[in-house]
């Protein structure tokens, strides 16, 4: 039989993968296979497509990995749980569509890294604004006309308005757009919702060009290894049903995510050669940071009742859902067209930290993660926790079996900056809800609760309750010391035809959710994999604290 050949091989149909499906395939010259996991995005399931069921895909299987960490040391020998995308359009499908590109300084750190030049701010720029279609209108920060609709929301509700009051009496600035100028204050936060309905990966980019002869998607076939002939990347296994299938590309593109990609990896030879060696993998590249590297955001809820029948909290009512859900099925409005994450902000926790070190999620509901209410009923929260975190963490394959999970560890709260910041967060959250401007409707605190005061007590809070932010990253960092994966233009080191292009790439986690940085990666990588000449950099004004006693430049 003739070998099944094909220009691009993307590992993944996830938020990168989809990109790359369209970006590649719109060269008619080029053949692209996507070979995805998971199963389709159904129009048809409101699971995936209301944006007020997010909970119900984070719960169950049916679209996710569901992983969960080894018992983690500082939190008590908990496992966290590590919800991932298992369908065309991947984490996109079952994340909470908050779009946050991140600090302009996150990028200007990741090109001050030996050799990464081409990743500073003004660089990723153009690749923002080109996948963007901010429904409010696009500037000099944010685009307008690209697949990813964006929806900026109403933030209508009294719980709202008294926030945004009182982060001011607090001391902090409100800032129009935290993709934009500022980042630094509280706002809107746009979401990837358009029309009512979330809009993924998937919708934006696969699905408008699926008809393509050039593309073809291939779902529930799952990645066993990739192929070499020497240093060079041939081919890829993949299962598919009860059949083992092998194709042959020019270039191999992990876009499986910071779990995926490296596991892959492992599997295929490329990694910590003593370790994967004792699994029987013979060696294909030693690249002993494979795996390792990784980073996530903690996140607790600081939870107050509330003194009026403000919040929505009878949404959670059994015998209110039924209307909630026709008025989306039929026009889609309503409670149910909204994560109701529409709010939050960034601060620095201290003085110390050259910009935001914290991010908040305010939610005009006290709702717990796995989606019961407090028996007190009304009430509302925010979500916080450190974002440049200096925890690192691993994901290991634990035998030559492509089918089981990989050893995941994050090592929360492992370090003493963690450890301080968490103590920052949670005072200074307090003292943004404990203002003149709340107090009509602000009741007793129900999470952590008074009770909790001293430093101990406030951590002991955070190993019980904390839950991963859902943003893991940096198992395949770019760079050129010893520990990087791939250069700056994502080919992986030592071997040719390979790349990765997902969340794993970045050398330090981004300020913010990183569904938009890793859209922007993938838009970015697809001129470098066609050879195109990169978009030019934009250089604009940002917003940078100026610490007392600094000189101003």
């Amino acid at each position: 039989m003739p070998k099944e050949t094909y220009d691009f091989i993307i590992i993944g149909g996830g938020s990168a993968g989809s990109v790359l499906a369209n970006r590649l395939s719109a060269d008619k010259h080029c053949n692209v296979l996507v070979i995805e996991a998971g199963r389709l995005d159904h129009g048809w399931d409101f699971r995936i497509h209301m944006p007020a069921a997010l909970t119900y895909p984070l719960g169950n299987n049916y679209y996710n990995w569901g992983y969960e960490s080894d018992p983690e040391p500082y939190m008590g020998g908990r496992r966290i749980y590590q919800p991932r995308g298992k369908v065309l359009g991947g984490s996109s499908c079952i994340n909470g569509m908050i779009y946050i590109r991140g600090n302009p300084l996150d990028y200007e750190k990741w090109a001050g890294e030996k050799g990464l030049d081409n990743w500073g701010f003004s660089h990723c720029l153009p690749y923002f604004k080109r996948l963007e279609n901010r429904l409010n209108g696009g500037d000099q920060y944010r685009g307008e006309g690209g697949p990813l609709h964006l929806t900026t929301p109403a933030c209508d509700n009294p719980l709202f308005d008294a926030f945004f009051a009182s982060v001011q009496e607090a001391g902090y600035p409100l800032t129009d757009d935290v993709n934009g100028y500022q980042q630094e204050g509280f706002g809107k936060f746009d979401a990837t919702i358009y029309q009512g309905k979330r809009w993924n990966a998937a919708r934006a980019y696969i699905h408008p060009v699926k008809q393509r002869k050039n593309l073809t998607i291939s779902l529930k076939s799952s990645v066993t290894r990739i192929l070499f002939e020497g240093k060079k990347a041939i081919g890829v296994e993949f299962q598919k049903g009860k059949t083992l299938h092998t194709v042959y590309g020019g270039e191999i593109i992990c876009c499986g995510g910071a779990i995926n990609s490296p596991q892959v990896l492992q599997l295929s030879g490329i990694g910590n050669g003593a370790e994967i060696s004792q699994h029987g993998i013979k060696v294909v590249a030693d690249l002993p940071g494979v795996g390792e590297n990784l980073q996530d955001h903690l996140e607790v809820y600081v939870q107050w009742t509330a003194k009026k029948p403000v919040s929505l909290y009878p949404s959670l009512k059994f015998y209110n859902q039924p209307k909630i859900g026709l008025e989306w099925l039929f026009r889609k409005t309503g409670i149910g067209a909204s994560n109701h994450f529409e709010a939050g902000g960034f601060i620095r926790g201290n003085e110390e930290v050259d910009y935001p070190n914290l991010q908040y999620h305010f939610l005009p509901i006290a709702i717990r993660y796995d989606g019961s209410a407090p028996n007190e009923g009304h009430g509302f929260q925010l979500h916080v926790g450190p974002m440049n975190t200096d925890v690192r963490g691993h994901v290991k394959i634990k035998s030559a079996d492509p089918t089981q999970y990989p050893s995941i560890l994050f090592n929360y709260l492992s370090t003493p900056q963690e450890r301080k910041e968490w103590v920052e967060a949670i005072r200074c959250t307090r003292n943004l809800i404990n203002q003149p401007a709340f107090d009509a409707l602000r009741g007793k605190e129900l999470s952590p609760g008074a009770q909790v005061s001293t430093d101990e007590e406030i951590l002991a809070f955070v190993a019980k309750e904390g839950e991963s932010a859902y943003h893991p990253s940096c198992t395949c960092k770019m760079g050129y010391d010893d520990m990087a994966v791939v250069d700056k233009n994502l080919k992986v080191h030592g071997v040719s035809n390979l790349s990765v292009v997902d969340a794993s790439v970045m050398p330090y986690i981004t300020n913010g959710n990183i569904y938009a940085p890793v859209i922007m990666i993938a838009e970015k990588a697809a001129d470098i994999l066609l050879g195109k000449t990169p978009a030019t950099p934009e250089e604009v004004p940002y917003y940078q604290h100026q610490k007392k006693n600094q000189p101003t430049h």
